[in-house]
């Protein structure tokens, strides 16, 4: 017996930001990638709704999440929370070491024009850090698709992740820049 996974409603989902860690089994993991460096680790992870982006240096923790369950996450050490609407960006030191600044947006878009861009980041996928495509709701429909692309260097780890939700022709993207 196989389990498929539905995407939440793109209108339920939000956007946090932690400056700890958080227990694993808050997030159904459905695919997942580990980076390290001289000085950090990072992984990310795709999961139903959006994805998770830890990270740790030094002493440092940093986690940035995409969720429909706002009911399952502490308020503890919680930087950053905003639902997913229009283009937010925001920006935060951990001590004097770490500097986070992140983009993200909720972009409706036009059938063709959504099915254009889906093409589009289909073929991405071949070339992304990590990707993952959910099964469609419909049999004639788009899967809904989700990618990371992670550039890294000593200093820095940049993050751009996209997540489709052909239901709504919404695609929801994110970029994270994470200096240290």
């Amino acid at each position: 017996m196989s389990v498929s996974f539905a995407r939440p409603d793109v209108s339920d989902l939000l956007f946090f930001v932690y400056s700890r860690t958080l227990h694993p089994e808050l997030f159904l993991v459905l695919a997942e990638r580990r980076i390290a460096g001289p000085d950090y680790e990072a992984t990310v992870q795709i999961c139903e709704a959006g994805h998770v982006l830890q990270f740790r240096h030094s002493e440092h923790n940093l986690i940035e999440i995409i969720t429909a369950e706002q009911r399952l996450f502490p308020a503890h050490k919680r930087l950053l929370d905003r639902r997913i609407q229009g283009c937010r960006n925001a920006s935060c030191h951990l001590g004097a070491e770490v500097e986070y600044q992140v983009s993200f947006q909720l972009q409706r878009l036009e059938p063709e024009i959504f099915q254009r861009a889906h093409e589009e980041l289909l073929l991405d996928c071949r070339t992304a850090t990590l990707s993952h495509a959910f099964p469609s709701n419909h049999r004639f429909a788009p899967h809904p698709l989700s990618l990371l692309r992670v550039d890294s260097d000593r200093r820095s780890l940049l993050v751009h992740a996209f997540h489709t939700f052909p239901e709504c022709y919404a695609i929801v993207k994110t970029q994270s820049l994470i200096e240290f």
